[in-house]
């Protein structure tokens, strides 16, 4: 039983036994005194013990066996022997029974109706590529050459022609298996395609339309550029029709894959729909067992069983409460034996019937995979040979590889994060251009150069001298320039008698002291940004590291289902059947099916969701509650706030209206906690 059914009938199980009835142990023990009547209400109980322990179909049957065998008894036939306590301990047994055959009901329609639209779904992909098409008609080839060679053996005997290769030429099959017009299916395409049975050809060959004539004009270019058109439209006819029909097979393919998906579509609605009528039952159900006197709770449980066969059925039935005449226990019985026995099973056994006869399930798991038991196997003893063959190259390649890894492992990660912390530790001590001491190192020359000139040529006393130093410290070099500027005015005479060559290599040095100066600058502007420059450095190593880290990261958990909340591709489900939820209850289907069930035909408010809408609503609210019990983590406010907004979905009480806004706060509320949104895009 799903667990749709278990929460939809859960609150009706106590409803079975009366409020002021007394359990059935106690029921036993009080009527010991008489042996027949305290037999007869120890097997009742036994079998009403039996049905609170279990509620699967067998144990109905069984149920319904051992009660009827009761019913059967001469003694139990005795009206005036029964007493209240009896009475009330049948009616609870009628309940449970009543009870589990409409949860067998429900479980029915919905594994049917689900069984149909996952088969749906699978067709559905299948026929949206031509290359899954052409994919399954190679898995199904076999299949369809047996069918083939069948249908042509059996000719050959009605006809009593033994087989020769002869028989396989085209005049022969055209004899034996003639057409009844150009594109109308023979039986060789029959057996190939059985769909065009029940489908004409979803496709027409393009017969290429003769060209239009042509006027000869009197120029000449005009009658050449009219007979290329001529030639081109006529060469594409062709081509395009060539191009059709080299892919008959594969859009004959796509058709049979779009036959089978309305089939199956027809099949989910009709289950769907009687399904929604089932679920509009619960009301009227929980109204009669909460029926005090046991009389009238009987004719109305009798009542209810009828109505449950008929909606199983497709006949009309009666409305309910249109009976006032009570109804015998051996009746009830009888009707709810009939049910269980026959009409439940026997609507199973059409069910798969239809879906086996026009093979709409998906082929077997063999015929899925033999294309790959046969190919892989050579495809992968080639591989094996070839690798072998090549398997010095490939090492070499392999430890290339290694090598490659590991030297930008160690060259472009470990060596700039180690670079990084030792930025770090060391802070700004150090030069990286020039060092501290070469730049004083050169300020101290320059200013005992220039101190000695002025003590030689200005005969500087020490104060004089001081404040020189102090001039020199700072960068100011007149006093050194005024003796340049008197040695100028006779440069020769001063070049080899005076202090020009001096004067002027102390301005060398003075330029040399000043490109320290700027490069000590510089210095310290690289090493203010020297931690920048490290992580700049070290980034595009880190974000290739990062990606390859999330390929593989999602390779290994959110390819196939699994990862955060079932993955992407679970998500992605989920996102879709709430999708189908809203559309379904903003436009409601009509049922275009040629059984609709006749309890669904009845006039409705415009907030009431019909029989179609609830039963395909169901189905997708099913798939959610799935969703959310086993992918969801455990005891999380996430999967009990979306487990009751799935309630909330699948109580019949609520109309269109409130389901819509259950559905706007499913949207608000768990869209980014889900990822629907980047799922979708």
């Amino acid at each position: 039983m799903s667990t749709f059914v278990s929460h939809i009938t859960a609150d009706l199980a106590p409803k079975t036994l009366p409020p002021n009835a007394s359990s059935p142990h106690e029921v036993s023990i009080r009527s010991a005194s008489d042996d027949a009547t305290g037999q007869v209400k120890e097997t009742l109980r036994a079998v009403f013990v039996k049905l609170e322990q279990s509620s699967t179909p067998e144990s109905l049957r069984e149920c319904i066996d051992a009660l009827q065998t009761l019913e059967h008894h001469e003694q139990l036939l005795s009206a005036e022997t029964t007493d209240q306590e009896e009475q009330t301990l049948r009616r609870a047994i009628l309940a449970r029974l009543t009870l589990g055959l409409y949860a067998q009901a429900l479980s029915t329609y919905l594994e049917e109706a689900s069984e149909a639209e996952a088969e749906l779904e699978w067709w559905s992909d299948l026929g949206r590529s031509r290359r899954y098409a052409a994919y399954y008609l190679l898995q199904t080839l076999p299949i369809r050459v047996a069918n083939l060679s069948r249908i042509l053996l059996s000719t050959l005997r009605s006809h009593n022609i033994p087989f020769h290769l002869s028989v396989l030429k085209p005049s022969s099959l055209r004899q034996l298996f003639p057409s009844n017009g150009t594109l109308r299916p023979n039986a060789l395409t029959l057996a190939l395609f059985p769909h065009l049975h029940n489908q004409p050809y979803s496709i027409a060959l393009t017969t290429a339309q003769s060209p239009r004539r042509f006027a000869l004009t009197s120029s000449p270019a005009q009658a050449v550029n009219s007979a290329y058109n001529v030639f081109l439209k006529t060469f594409l006819n062709l081509a395009h029709a060539g191009t059709t029909v080299a892919t008959l097979p594969i859009e004959l393919t796509r058709g049979e894959c779009k036959y089978k998906r309305k089939e199956l579509e027809r099949i989910r609605n009709e289950r769907a729909e009687v399904l929604g009528v089932l679920v509009g039952l619960r009301d009227q159900l929980s109204s009669a067992l909460e029926d005090g006197d046991n009389e009238s709770a009987v004719t109305r449980i009798a009542e209810f069983a009828t109505f449950l066969q008929g909606v199983v059925d497709g006949d009309e039935v009666a409305p309910l409460g249109s009976r006032d005449q009570p109804v015998a226990v051996g009746q009830v019985v009888e009707s709810l034996s009939e049910l269980a026995n026959c009409t439940l099973p026997s609507h199973t056994s059409l069910h798969n019937a239809e879906l086996k006869s026009g093979q709409l399930r998906r082929p077997s798991r063999l015929t899925l995979l033999w294309p790959r038991l046969v190919f892989l196997p050579p495809l992968a003893l080639y591989a094996i040979r070839t690798v072998y063959a090549s398997r010095a190259s490939l090492e070499e390649l392999a430890r290339e590889a290694v090598e490659t890894v590991k030297s930008f492992w160690e060259s472009w990660i470990l060596e700039p994060l180690r670079g990084i912390v030792k930025t770090v530790r060391a802070g700004h001590d150090g030069g990286v251009i020039v060092t501290k001491e070469s730049v004083q190192s050169d300020l101290d020359s320059l200013e005992r150069m220039t101190l000695a000139l002025a003590q030689e040529k200005l005969h500087y006393d020490l104060p004089q001298l001081a404040a020189l130093s102090r001039q020199v410290q700072a960068g100011d070099l007149t006093a050194v320039m005024r003796i340049y500027e008197e040695d100028i005015k006779s440069p020769l005479r001063s070049a080899v008698q005076g202090t020009l060559l001096r004067s002027l290599f102390i301005q060398v040095q003075k330029a040399k002291v000043d490109i320290d100066q700027a490069l000590s600058g510089i210095d310290k502007l690289l090493k203010s940004q020297e931690l920048t420059f490290a992580f700049v450095g070290v980034a595009p190593a880190l974000a290739i590291v990062y990606a390859l880290a999330g390929y593989v990261r999602n390779l290994w958990t959110g390819g196939k289902g699994r990862g955060r909340y079932g993955g992407k591709a679970k998500r992605g489900s989920v996102w879709l059947t709430m999708r189908r939820i809203e559309r379904l209850l903003i436009a409601q289907p009509d049922s275009h099916h040629h059984r609709a069930h006749p309890a669904a035909l009845g006039d409705r408010s415009p907030s009431a969701v019909s029989p179609l809408t609830s039963g395909l609503l169901l189905l997708s609210v099913t798939h959610l509650r799935k969703y959310a019990e086993t992918t969801l983590p455990a005891n999380s406010r996430l999967r009990e706030g979306f487990l009751e907004d799935v309630a909330d979905l699948e109580d019949p009480s609520l109309g269109r209206t409130d389901k819509l806004r259950v559905v706007d706060r499913m949207w608000r509320s768990w869209g980014e906690v889900l990822g629907w949104s980047r799922v979708a895009a």
